[in-house]
């Protein structure tokens, strides 16, 4: 069980702090099961009720800062995703998205990121679906590094780029 006040990452939507645990009055809600009250970090205005005991999405305790210096350090050594296959590379970038997985992050933004500079050098442009899994995989590993950091998630970058040279 995660603490009120701690930060979570919560399935697609990212990084949450605890707001309460607690039974919920609510139409529909069973009145013995406790709550998660989460309120995404970077999104404002809205707020999420899941049960504590939610099976359904994943939802694991923020990075320490510890481990996300590790995370960092490793950066380096984490392989790309080389699917040739659009269809097939576009369904593991969907999978590595919903594996709430940092590292996982790391191989969608290393893989899109030299895919680009391949198209590029063929008078290309990047596609589409590389774009969007880049952006998405770059939103949340910089907002849990943020959070891991503590620092403004728009330093992240950065501050990553630097720990690398």
């Amino acid at each position: 069980m995660f603490e009120k006040g701690g930060y979570v990452v919560y399935g697609t939507t990212g990084v949450c702090r605890v707001e309460e645990i607690t039974a919920l009055n609510m139409k529909g809600a069973a009145e013995d099961r406790m709550y998660y009250v989460l309120r995404p970090c970077f999104q404002n205005g809205s707020t999420i009720f899941t049960p504590v005991d939610n099976e359904k999405t994943k939802i694991r305790r923020v990075m320490t800062k510890k481990e996300a210096d590790a995370l960092v350090k490793k950066i380096p050594e984490i392989e790309e995703l080389w699917e040739k296959n659009d269809k097939e590379r576009e369904k593991q970038y969907k999978e590595a998205i919903r594996s709430c997985d940092p590292g996982e992050w790391v191989r969608i933004i290393k893989t899109s990121y030299q895919r680009g500079r391949q198209r590029m050098a063929q008078g290309k442009r990047a596609t589409t679906v590389d774009e969007r899994y880049f952006h998405a995989a770059e939103d949340h590993l910089y907002a849990e590094l943020a959070v891991a950091f503590d620092m403004p998630k728009e330093e992240v970058k950065a501050y990553i780029m630097e720990k690398m040279n």
